[in-house]
């Protein structure tokens, strides 16, 4: 088999990696990938736009690719799958339609109160005027989101009134992040433990992955502005069998349910990013792919064939299957640029990358290559992920590696994992 994965961050250097140790897979072309794919076994980097869905559609039939698989969410809000549909090609990722449960935040809110889905009480506004008034009844703390797509960066949980009011003229008024920001969302602060719960869906059956939680604040402590994600661990301890089973069917299943049954089957990666409070779990938020950085360490743990279940996703055979992951730990830690989320410089040489473990690995996000030098080319740089009997000596293999590594204002956060550990 011949696979195509479209995407350029550790997410999808990870899936490229977990791709590639398939017996089924020969070869997997990543457009356009990043200089740690290029160097994985049985991986190829391709110099294709994959913004064009028509250059992709060629790449496939040039290369007699047998599966197309997306990793970043805004080729599915573009429409990448309804295309190759047209195209007759496979493609593994959500429609267009159902890619609004994460493109757009108030229809999965909308959504969601129209299948009793748990989750925070909110409104949906694009008037600064209302929004306001919302937010001073309401009261701190509370959460303003924009509507649309903003690289993870679109989620302000204000502490203060002011903070919010801030957040949603910035959203509305002043339109930090364009259109996206043309609405917002407006929700009650649900105070719990965080954790992700990604399953892979053929649009009628769901299979979950194993649990995992991720750090979103830039800071130790969980201080600081919100991220894409500054790291991630599997399993997560508080997703407890119970807990998963309540999930599956509090939340996955009428998802999964809901989505069809209004003409919308969903068919790819669906994220679930919950929140547990008072042992009740409740929608943070849908993507519509697989999380990042939470891909790294969950990937690290599967047993089984990657590739064999998004074929079976397709065809609609999940029914009555299930997938293996180790009983070893995972923990990522991403090391990322001074400044990040906000502005970074780019270009410096990264030291420490030559160094291979059998107890960890490095998928690449943000890098690009300069000569022979690999050099940082984005907020989120790397991700070292550890293995480990649990997830404190996952910790210490992550740890051990990310210090080998350097470059000028390199950041990261030391206390991954905290919750697991102190538990």
């Amino acid at each position: 088999m011949k696979i195509l994965l479209v995407g350029s961050g550790g997410r999808e250097h990870s899936m490229a990696w977990c791709f590639a140790r398939s017996e089924s897979v020969d070869e997997v072309l990543v457009v356009p990938g990043n200089p740690g794919t290029a160097l994985e076994n049985k991986v190829r980097n391709v110099k294709v736009q994959s913004t064009s869905f028509s250059e992709l559609a060629e790449l496939v039939r040039q290369e007699r690719v047998d599966l197309t698989v997306v990793g970043p969410e805004q080729p599915i809000a573009d429409g990448i799958r309804d295309f190759f549909d047209e195209q007759g090609l496979d493609c593994f990722a959500p429609t267009k339609a159902a890619g609004r449960l994460e493109s757009s935040k108030s229809f999965a809110k909308e959504f969601m109160q129209r299948n009793s889905i748990p989750t925070a009480q909110s409104i949906v506004t694009g008037d600064i005027e209302e929004a306001v008034e919302y937010i001073q009844r309401k009261g701190p703390p509370i959460v303003v989101k924009a509507d649309g797509l903003a690289a993870g960066k679109g989620v302000v949980v204000a502490r203060t009134t002011s903070e919010a009011v801030d957040a949603a003229r910035e959203m509305l008024v002043e339109q930090r992040f364009g259109d996206a920001g043309k609405a917002i969302v407006i929700e009650d602060f649900l105070a719990g433990e965080e954790a992700s719960f990604i399953v892979l869906s053929d649009g009628e059956t769901a299979l979950p992955f194993a649990s995992s939680q991720d750090h979103k604040p830039v800071f130790d402590g969980d201080e600081g502005p919100n991220t894409g994600g500054m790291g991630a661990y599997s399993p997560a301890p508080v997703i407890t069998e119970d807990m998963a089973e309540s999930v599956m069917n509090q939340i996955i299943n009428p998802t999964i349910r809901g989505m069809s049954g209004e003409g919308v089957p969903l068919q790819g990666f669906l994220y679930v990013g919950l929140m547990i409070m008072d042992g009740s779990p409740f929608v943070v938020e849908y993507n519509c792919r697989f999380g990042d950085p939470e891909a790294q360490p969950v990937l690290m743990r599967l047993e089984s064939d990657l590739a064999h279940f998004c074929k079976a996703a397709l065809a609609r055979k999940l029914s009555g299957l299930s997938m293996k992951f180790s009983e070893q730990s995972a923990l990522a830690v991403v090391l990322s640029s001074e400044g990040y989320p906000g502005k970074y410089e780019t270009g410096f040489r990264i030291d420490g990358l030559g160094t291979v473990s059998d107890d960890s690995k490095i998928f690449h996000a943000g890098t690009r290559l300069e000569g022979d030098e690999v050099v940082t080319n984005g907020g989120r740089v790397l991700n070292v992920v550890g293995l480990g009997r649990d997830v404190a000596e996952a910790r210490d293999m992550a740890y051990a590696r990310a210090k080998e590594i350097a470059w000028p204002g390199m950041h990261m956060r030391g206390d991954i994992g905290h919750r697991a550990i102190g538990r």
